[in-house]
């Protein structure tokens, strides 16, 4: 079996196959020896191992062992034996590198041997999958597997109790979604007891589909929102205004980068219909805000390709997988401003409360693996960002299918007319047909044309999602066409009927170029597996989604000298040169894309660690009373550089203005500056200081009383929750404005780490003052009886 896979795998894979050669000799002849085992003593070896590990040794000298484990409780339990290269993606997985796999190659399967070898650590391993579907099934078929080895097997899906999730989190291993992790991550740094908290601290997480996970949903953050009242007169009259504007007169459109921009025209539009006199005053921000969204909601957003109108509520549509994304709304008005421009009623806006990308959240793991059929196109990205190499795996069979050349014509019409004539073609001889489509409008037009030409076939797209596993599980069937999103199904295999491999097997038809190969590869790997025969055949056109937003100057300049034969196909022998050069164009814009939003993230996500420490810090500190008190000091000192900097001469201070402040800081506190002549600042900060300890040194006599730190921990932690939503709020704004400044060849993401910093230090100390006068307020009637007591016994 080596050598056939040495064969297969070129160069550096080859490489690759040596480093693991030798496990793979090692696990292999264990077989015999763990196959002679009870169940007992093959459960035994689960607390043999965890022994093994707090005795000192790592995972790495155990793997041979725990793999050759874990492949003879699969035998027993499951019926399935781990091949050869199943068992070299569990070794690439052990890796923390990612796993390129073809689909029916059993990803599945191959993830049982690295999550039972890191869940013997004890800290929790997290199996994530692209929907509730597949961690659903995922769970249940290899739970039984897991529990039979001693482990326990957690779910974590959307709408359990936190009680359910903390159990869920708790288990050796917990399956669920991507974003249900990191919406938990948010959800953690939101309570307000520590016994809220349902996750423990990042250990292992192996992605299934990791490209989908941690490339495709990258461009969108994760944001927890609390709702506001909308201005409904705002949005309608910011749509209605949005439909009167012209392109290239009122705005500027980038189509590559779907970046919406208002000229000149536009703004004088607004400024009239509001009677201002600009826009951009520090005064209008609001206004610019519901402006900019109406015109992004009008232009940018297309119904039935990014969202659906359904039950009289805005759906978005997942635009990679053709799903309706139920319970996710934009934030920031966004929503409401497609609302508006459909005549909806508008519903109550989303302020974001908490927010983190995709890719900030996947970093915090200290170690993360992967599998995917396609990830070797963008392993430059997984290599930059989360620091992992794609290793592609050999079939455990060769692959036979047939991909074909693509077809391209010059128009929409020329390659629908085609389509219809080689599904007819295909479905005479009984062979099925998956046609893949890039969004629900493309599928419903696809579907227009094969019922003109009176072809039965199924249609799966986000309308009928409840039937899309059965619909795409059938696809294999003899006679069946099926029209489907690109990535709708995806993880459930497409298994042949009865006779189908004699026909040929599955033929697949792309009807567009996607924004990245891997997806195109994705939709071709639906045929083929397990070497099953096969086809492929893509049939684009040059008015293509693809060409006309990544290559409309080429195509301009192609169009001279382009030939065509009689049904419109284009017969020049470069032209699929000139597709795959549009494609890597799209492939370079979307990272750029995902590198900036990243980049822009970053500065928030330093700003989120320091944060989330100190709530942390805030939830989890006995002597809350001491934790405040201290920020008493960097108040005083923020005062003093706010009230008398370097640049005044002494004379010129206000200290009564300074003794004021000080006093409303802290009770009690009877500052005498006036009285006092200084000369350096470092005099007087000497002096306000002592203020401060004498102060904290009082209060501290009050830290034994549990009501009074209960009731300090509950008003911290709303404070520090209220300034930082209302930060993440002013970071929005910026990034909005940072958008404008570029055009006045600014670098945005230079200005944008500059000005947020200096927004950041300002709500700091903002958060600081905040606190320091609410202990103020909680501890005011204390110092007051104290000072009665003082006074009594005095006399």
């Amino acid at each position: 079996m080596i050598d056939s896979v040495k064969r297969i795998l070129p160069n550096k894979g080859e490489r690759q196959l040596k480093k693991y050669n030798k496990y793979i000799e090692k696990i292999n002849e264990l077989e015999e020896t763990y196959k002679k085992l009870s169940d007992e003593e093959l459960r035994a070896k689960t607390d043999h191992f965890k022994r093994e590990l707090e005795d000192g040794r790592s995972i790495y000298d155990i793997r041979n062992d725990a793999f050759a484990v874990v492949r003879e409780a699969a035998k027993r339990i499951l019926g399935m034996r781990h091949f050869d290269v199943q068992l070299i993606g569990g070794l690439v997985l052990t890796d923390g590198d990612i796993s390129e796999m073809a689909t029916g190659e059993g990803k599945t399967l191959v993830a049982t041997l690295p999550t039972y070898l890191r869940a013997l650590e004890g800290k929790g391993v997290h199996v994530i999958t692209v929907n509730e579907y597949l961690a659903r099934r995922d769970a249940e078929i290899m739970g039984p597997l897991y529990e039979f080895l001693g482990l326990s097997v957690g779910l974590n899906v959307p709408e359990i109790s936190p009680a359910d999730k903390k159990k869920a989190y708790l288990a050796d291993l917990t399956y669920g979604i991507g974003t249900e992790f990191g919406f938990d991550f948010l959800r953690d740094h939101m309570v307000t007891a520590v016994h809220q908290k349902v996750q423990r601290p990042y250990h292992y997480a192996i992605v299934d589909e990791i490209d989908s996970v941690l490339i495709d949903e990258a461009k969108t953050p994760l944001i927890i929102a609390g709702k506001m009242k909308p201005s409904a007169n705002l949005h309608k009259v910011g749509a209605m205004l949005a439909r009167s504007f012209k392109a290239d007169v009122d705005y500027h459109f980038d189509p590559e980068t779907k970046a919406v921009n208002l000229l000149d025209d536009g703004m004088n539009k607004i400024e009239r219909a509001f009677g201002i006199d600009n826009l951009y005053d520090l005064e209008h921000q609001t206004l610019y805000h519901y402006m900019i969204q109406a015109l992004r909601a009008n232009v940018l957003f297309e119904r039935d390709v990014d969202y659906i109108v359904h039950d009289q509520e805005i759906k978005l549509i997942d635009m990679f997988t053709g799903r309706m994304m139920e319970g996710r709304t934009m934030s920031d008005g966004l929503h409401q401003a497609i609302e508006a421009k459909e005549g909806l009623e508008i519903t109550e806006e989303n302020k974001a409360q908490a927010s983190i990308t995709v890719q900030n959240y996947f970093r915090m793991y200290p170690s993360l693996a992967g599998m995917t059929g396609t990830a070797k196109t963008e392993e430059k990205e997984f290599q930059t960002v989360y620091g992992m190499d794609v290793v592609q795996i050999p079939t455990n069979k060769p692959v036979a299918r047939k991909d074909r050349s693509d077809k391209v014509f010059l128009t929409k019409e020329q390659k629908y007319e085609e389509l219809v004539r080689e599904v007819q073609g295909v479905h005479r001889t009984g062979q099925p047909i998956l046609i893949g489509t890039t969004s629900i409008l493309q599928s419903d037009e696809v579907a227009s044309y094969l019922d003109e030409a009176d072809l039965s076939y199924e249609l799966l797209n986000a309308k009928s999602v409840e039937q899309e596993v059965r619909l795409i599980s059938l696809a294999g069937q003899k006679g069946q066409i099926t029209i489907a999103t690109n990535m709708a199904g995806r993880g459930t295999d497409i298994v042949l009927g009865e006779g189908v491999a004699e026909l040929g097997g599955l033929h697949v038809i792309g009807t567009e170029r996607h924004e990245a190969r891997r997806i195109d590869n994705q939709l071709k790997g639906r045929s083929g597996r397990q070497g099953d025969p096969g086809s492929s055949q893509f049939i684009i056109s040059l008015e293509d989604d693809l060409i006309v937003r990544f290559a409309s100057d080429e195509k301009e300049r192609k169009m001279k000298s382009i030939k065509t034969n009689d049904q419109g196909q284009v017969t020049n022998k470069d032209i699929h040169k000139f597709v795959d050069t549009a494609q890597l164009i799209s492939e370079g814009s979307n990272y750029n894309v995902r590198e900036f939003t990243l980049k822009m993230d970053d500065v928030v996500n330093d700003q989120r660690k320091v944060i989330y420490e100190f709530r942390e810090k805030l939830l989890v500190e006995k002597d809350i009373l001491n934790l405040i008190s201290k920020q008493v000091r960097t108040h005083f000192l923020h005062l003093i550089e706010k009230l008398c900097p370097e640049t005044v001469v002494p004379e010129n201070w206000p200290l009564e203005r300074l003794e004021n402040e000080i006093q409303r800081s802290a009770p009690g506190a009877t500052p005498a500056l006036t009285e006092k002549h200084y000369e350096d600042l470092e005099q007087l900060k000497a002096d306000v200081l002592s203020y401060a300890d004498e102060y904290c040194a009082r209060v501290q006599l009050w830290s034994e009383d549990e009501s009074l730190q209960l009731k300090l921990r509950q008003f911290s932690i709303d404070i520090l929750d209220k300034l930082w939503v209302r930060h993440l709020e002013m970071m929005t704004r910026l990034k909005e404005g940072v958008g404008i400044r570029q055009y006045q060849q600014e670098d945005p993401l230079r200005l944008y780490q500059q000005d947020g910093y200096d927004i950041f230090q300002h709500n700091y100390a903002e958060i600081n003052k905040e606190m320091v006068f609410m202990l103020a307020q909680v501890m005011k009637p204390q110092l007051m009886k104290q000072q009665e007591k003082e006074a009594e016994s005095n006399v």
